[in-house]
């Protein structure tokens, strides 16, 4: 019995053992960079001092978070944060969907990847060269916009200079970032619905639309609602670099959100026990919101994370 249970171990030694060895560089990155850092989550109930380090610090329990709810522009920056994130995914979650869709109609292939690597190439453009970009076109001096109002007839206008300015210029640049490259998911989807199936519509007398409506979307569903309460789990996670670049103080009111607030008390004012608090804070809610849609996508459509 024991000379079975050796050769069987010895087998699935050697049949995996190669993935094993595949596996161990990013077992350990996950390791490292995502579970041994979550030791830090003691600072927000810490008085951290550096010479006494994490654990030598003395304990203060709720008193940042107490703090965090107390200060007054508390809910002005959860407010930013949360309109914010809800109107980039309200609005920029559709358009990689008609993206993909739009591409999965072109019949012509050396187009479609031609098309495909132009609204793909944004995502590898850097936060701080989307920025000046977006500054270099809507500059009041300058700018192409201001130029083209110009020549209309109009004034220029100092965009970059006004709050409501803000939030459309972090919304949209966004989607032209990031619209391509989320797409790729759902041209993958849709590469793997049966053929036969527009046959059959075609059979039917079905239009174009008429198929993307009751083949393509139907088949991108579950993908869909993966990717949505993926989203919804980011809630409060909303990229620092563009609204820190994008910031100045004209539109702090509306720029201020946690991210950036969570950078300035804990990096330029070194407030190490209270920004991991607010970094806390911000993780629990994500997670609840995360939990909440993935329950609520279960209930309505049956599919879900877990």
């Amino acid at each position: 019995m024991e000379r079975i249970k050796k050769n069987k171990v010895q087998y699935f030694r050697n049949r995996y053992i190669q993935l094993y060895l595949l596996a161990i560089l990013p077992f350990a990155f996950v390791l490292i960079f995502n579970y041994i850092p979550m030791s830090g989550v003691l600072l927000a109930f810490k008085d951290y001092s550096l010479r006494k380090g994490i654990f030598g610090s003395p304990w203060a329990g709720f008193k940042y978070f107490r703090q965090l709810f107390s200060i007054p522009i508390f809910s002005a920056i959860f407010k930013n944060t949360i309109v914010l994130s809800l109107e980039s995914l309200v609005i920029g979650f559709p358009f990689p969907i008609i993206l993909a869709l739009a591409f999965n109609e072109i019949r012509n292939t050396r187009l479609k990847k031609t098309l495909q690597t132009i609204s793909f190439a944004p995502y590898f453009i850097s936060t701080v060269v989307i920025v000046s970009i977006i500054f270099q076109m809507f500059s009041y001096r300058y700018g192409v916009v201001n130029a083209f109002l110009n020549l209309l007839g109009s004034e220029s206008v100092n965009f970059v200079g006004e709050p409501w300015f803000f939030r459309p210029a972090y919304i949209l640049s966004g989607i032209w970032q990031n619209a391509g490259y989320s797409s790729i998911l759902y041209i993958a989807a849709l590469s793997a619905v049966n053929t036969s199936l527009y046959e059959a519509a075609s059979i039917d007398g079905a239009s174009r639309f008429q198929k993307v409506v009751h083949i393509d979307l139907p088949s991108i569903i579950p993908t869909i609602i993966i990717t949505l309460i993926l989203s919804a789990g980011n809630i409060l996670s909303i990229g620092f670099e563009k609204a820190y670049l994008l910031q100045n103080p004209v539109n702090y009111t509306v720029s201020e959100i946690i991210a950036t607030y969570v950078y300035k008390i804990g990096i330029e004012q070194a407030q190490f026990s209270f920004s991991t608090a607010v970094g806390l804070f911000n993780a629990v809610v994500n997670v609840f919101v995360l939990l909440l849609v993935n329950k609520i996508a279960d209930k309505i459509s049956g599919t879900s994370l877990f």
